[in-house]
């Protein structure tokens, strides 16, 4: 499996991977256990990562990493599209979301994308494709997953801040893209 580590905003660590023979899950833990290991020093099969259990029906759970049986104080997130795979882990307060997407949009996507943009017509499917991964990641950030809209988002025009606006939060947004790969992180840093 071929990983990539990606140039990331200060406390967030984020490695790609991408292997179709190697499941989904897979990568998640193999991920997970270099990025953590590598952040502590430490090696790689001293880290268990281990997967939250669910508190409710359709809660989307998150993988985390323990140390000689005591949780470690990193976030770890997720998310996967086709055969590639990435993993941040962030330091503790960091509030974090991702998304990853290849330039080889289907129909239905490109369909999906275009109904909830607030893209002028004219856009091309790349400002199209790019705008979509920002609003994903700031989706993600958020937590509410499918019960946001992708329409409620709002990008500024530079496409580095994200919010919806029911939520106080303001996330900024790194465009970290690799290897063909569209790969945009939204963040918060914890208030000071």
């Amino acid at each position: 499996m071929e990983t990539v580590l990606l140039d990331t905003p200060s406390g967030i660590d984020a490695r790609l991977a991408w292997d179709p023979r190697v499941s989904e899950h897979d990568r998640r833990r193999v991920l997970s256990r270099e990025l953590v290991s590598e952040r502590l020093g430490i090696d790689a099969k001293t880290v268990r990562v281990e997967r939250e259990a669910p508190t409710v029906f359709g809660h989307h759970t998150q993988l985390f990493a323990e140390l000689d049986g005591a949780e470690l104080p990193l976030q770890i997130r997720t998310t996967s599209f086709r055969a590639a795979t990435i993993v941040a882990v962030a330091d503790p307060g960091i509030t974090i979301g991702i998304d990853l997407r290849d330039s080889h949009l289907d129909k239905l996507e490109a369909q999906e994308m275009h109904r909830h943009s607030h893209l002028w017509d004219g856009s091309s499917e790349a400002d199209f494709l790019r705008h979509w991964v920002h609003v994903k990641a700031v989706i993600a950030a958020d937590g509410r997953g499918t019960r946001v809209r992708p329409e409620a988002v709002r990008l500024d025009t530079g496409l580095n801040r994200g919010w919806i606006p029911d939520r106080p939060a303001r996330y900024n947004i790194a465009d970290v893209s690799r290897n063909g790969f569209l790969i945009t992180i939204a963040y918060a840093q914890p208030a000071a």
